[in-house]
């Protein structure tokens, strides 16, 4: 279906443009842009004063679909995922069963073709049921549609089979994902190995468990080469060994930094607050400045959530005991405008570039720039909505969040994947039941 979308102010950093635009769709690509396209036979979608972005796109999400119902499944995932101006996510292999075949692919890939939300984009497992021990069917995977490969959720320990599996991903061209953590050294923290986490008395993850194995993959990816992405990167350390690897010429490997690491710190956990609990943990002030600096300077050049929910009765249980992760679709983008864009330390074009633009080009799929003959697939912003965050609105079945009650502005307020509107001002299609009709919004807005 046509539409034309006036009065917005565009941000699509991958084209070049910043400032006022009209968009032209036709059959669910972007046809035309331009300052003023003139007159054009088309419906008019008017978003005075709404701020324009490619759809944002996210490396790492668990949807749990598969066996984890009870905390996700592909289709709140994926209204989760629109509700907070997401188009497309790569959702990671640790179900049940674990993504290490063809069969899980396809299932996951009809249960999004169902829910026709937002595009999902399967990780398949590096190694068969997760257990690092014998690489997964990565050519059949990737022939039916998976987008890189990641034991995410789990390392793999064992060196040379991590190298192989390089050398197969290298042939695919396709990136590994890698959950850089040596289990030898984390051993059962559930907490930063800093002054909080040993106030609280509770076992500790030091920053070197991560470190050594990012020293390990980028040693790995010298060798062999091939794309290399390193998952939630946490610490100092990390950073450092991105840093002398790009000054060695390492091009084909990127790193993602989560919202929840770029704005908190080890104080969060507070009293054994389990929204507070991930792994990687929460770190100390200097990780989180180093983490603001190398996004800031584009060594890291990804951010991307880690959505993980969990049950609520999960996570509301003793501190030791409750599971890794929370939620993170939601509220990522009005975090990082409020945190970063408002205060001017980052630009909106700054934002949209790593949370659209590079991960579109790291997992090779279409998205992130909406120049002429790119898929429809859009958000708008109204920077003046200002919106407490309140867990019981979310779509996502996992409510944990750290960040509850934060007052939160820059809020998605209109989401479209292949030119069909998905979410309008806060409304899911398919979930909310008095989500408009098309009709009704082009009728609103002329």
């Amino acid at each position: 279906m046509d539409l034309l979308i006036k009065g917005g102010i565009l941000y699509d950093p991958a084209a070049g443009w910043e400032g006022p635009a009209e968009i032209l769709i036709r059959d669910k690509k972007i046809e035309a842009v331009s300052p003023s396209l003139g007159p054009v036979e088309a419906p008019v979608l008017e978003m005075k004063d709404k701020l324009i972005f490619p759809g944002l796109v996210d490396t790492h999400v668990h949807l749990r679909e598969p066996g984890g119902e009870n905390k996700e499944t592909v289709a709140t995932g994926c209204a989760a995922a629109v509700a907070g101006g997401f188009t497309a996510v790569a959702c990671m292999a640790n179900t049940s069963p674990p993504v290490d075949g063809k069969e899980t692919v396809a299932f996951i890939k009809e249960r999004a073709r169902r829910a026709d939300l937002a595009r999902v984009y399967p990780i398949g497992a590096l190694t068969l049921g997760l257990q690092g021990k014998e690489l997964a069917p990565l050519w059949e995977m990737a022939q039916e549609g998976a987008r890189g490969f990641s034991d995410d959720g789990r390392p793999v320990m064992n060196s040379g089979l991590m190298l192989k599996a390089m050398q197969f991903a290298l042939v695919l061209d396709l990136p590994i994902i890698s959950h850089c953590e040596d289990l030898n050294l984390a051993g059962d923290g559930v907490v930063h190995a800093g002054s909080h986490g040993y106030r609280l008395g509770l076992p500790v993850l030091p920053s070197v468990s991560e470190s050594v194995m990012v020293a390990r993959e980028i040693l790995l990816q010298e060798a062999v080469g091939g794309k290399l992405h390193l998952a939630h990167l946490s610490c100092s350390q990390s950073v450092a060994l991105l840093k002398w690897a790009r000054e060695k010429g390492a091009t084909a490997l990127t790193a993602e930094v989560t919202p929840h690491h770029l704005l908190l710190t080890e104080e969060a956990v507070g009293d054994f607050d389990s929204a507070a609990k991930m792994n990687p943990p929460l770190r100390n002030s200097a990780d989180r400045e180093t983490l603001q600096q190398a996004l800031r300077e584009g060594v890291i050049e990804i951010i991307a959530t880690d959505h993980a929910p969990h049950h609520p009765c999960e996570k509301e249980g003793d501190f030791l005991n409750a599971p890794f992760g929370v939620v993170g679709l939601e509220t990522a983008f009005p975090l990082l405008w409020t945190k970063f864009v408002v205060p001017g330390t980052l630009s909106p074009a700054a934002l949209v570039n790593c949370m659209s633009c590079a991960p579109a080009r790291l997992l090779g799929i279409p998205g992130g720039t909406l120049v002429p003959g790119s898929p429809a697939d859009l958000m708008a912003v109204d920077p003046q909505l200002q919106i407490e965050v309140d867990a019981r609105r979310f779509y996502s079945r996992g409510k944990s969040t750290p960040f509850a009650g934060w007052r939160l502005e820059g809020f998605p307020v209109m989401t479209m994947v292949d030119g069909d509107i998905k979410m309008w001002e806060g409304k899911v299609k398919g979930f909310s039941p008095d989500f408009p009709g098309r009709e009704e919004l082009l009728c609103r807005n002329n």
